[in-house]
């Protein structure tokens, strides 16, 4: 058997996320959020398959927007340090 994972994450308040696929433990790409480019692991991947940034752009603002409400719903104070 083999496993595919799609990982995601967004970061508050610093702004920033982690957009990657993995297969069988080894990553096959991730997503430079800031630069707006796939990096593959291995450039060669790059050749036999594509992957379009907008849909990772796409899910992390819908990261944001979600994680945003559930911070407004929950009894969220700041740190003050």
């Amino acid at each position: 058997d083999h496993v595919i994972i799609q990982a995601e994450f967004y970061l508050n308040p610093e702004q920033s996320g982690e957009f990657m696929f993995d297969f069988d433990g080894d990553e096959i790409f991730h997503v430079d959020i800031e630069k707006k480019e796939t990096v593959w692991r291995l450039p060669e991947f790059g050749h036999f398959a594509s992957f379009e940034v907008q849909g990772a752009l796409a899910n992390m603002a819908v990261n944001k927007a979600n994680l945003d409400i559930m911070i407004k719903r929950s009894n969220h104070t700041p740190n003050t340090n």
